[in-house]
């Protein structure tokens, strides 16, 4: 039985700190300048309350990834169990078709290996019984994973500022509140 999860994004909670991000880059060892998992400052014209939203972006796990359409090695592949696209280095021969079929500009080429890279979604946390790392650091609890099909109706697929594809994110936003002006008169 296929199985999609997702990453929930819950802006109201985020509070920017990076952690997920730092999580990521430490439980992988991540090379200096690739980050497989960044915060985006919501713009100002759709959140006017600068650097007090954020969203968390990684992989988004397509229901149909462009990236592995686009790999001539067949080195990228959807996992049934859930739904995690994975890149296989030993099959990735660098040839960087995934990086620009990307519609999201999620796989980075690393000059160390040769190959692409990108968030995974802890697959192998995931076989073990534990949440992605991302998920687990989370210290408001901002990122979380669920099942695509249980997420709650005021989830939104894409939340202004990010980009509309038919390729099937499987990313949720819960949308930031304006906070409340609160005036003293005197």
């Amino acid at each position: 039985m296929k199985t999609q999860k997702a990453f929930f994004v819950d802006v109201q909670r985020c509070i920017g700190c990076y952690t997920c991000a730092m999580a990521c880059k430490n439980i992988y060892a991540v090379d200096s300048g690739i980050a497989w998992r960044n915060l985006q400052p919501v713009k100002d014209d759709v959140y006017p309350h600068r650097d007090m939203a954020f969203y968390s972006l990684a992989c988004n796990h397509c229901e149909q990834p462009a990236c592995a359409e686009a790999c001539p090695e067949e080195a990228i592949y959807k996992r049934d169990q859930d739904g995690a696209v994975v890149i296989d280095p030993d099959k990735c021969t660098g040839e960087k078709n995934c990086i620009t079929a990307c519609p999201y500009g999620v796989p980075k080429f690393n000059d160390k290996t040769g190959q692409a890279e990108k968030c995974h979604l802890c697959h192998t946390r995931l076989d073990a019984g534990k949440q992605p790392g991302c998920v687990e650091s989370c210290p408001t609890g901002a990122l979380t994973l669920m099942s695509l099909a249980k997420i709650k109706d005021k989830a939104v697929a894409f939340p202004p500022g990010f980009k509309k594809t038919s390729i099937g994110p499987s990313i949720r936003f819960r949308l930031a509140k304006v906070p409340r002006i609160v005036r003293r008169d005197s």
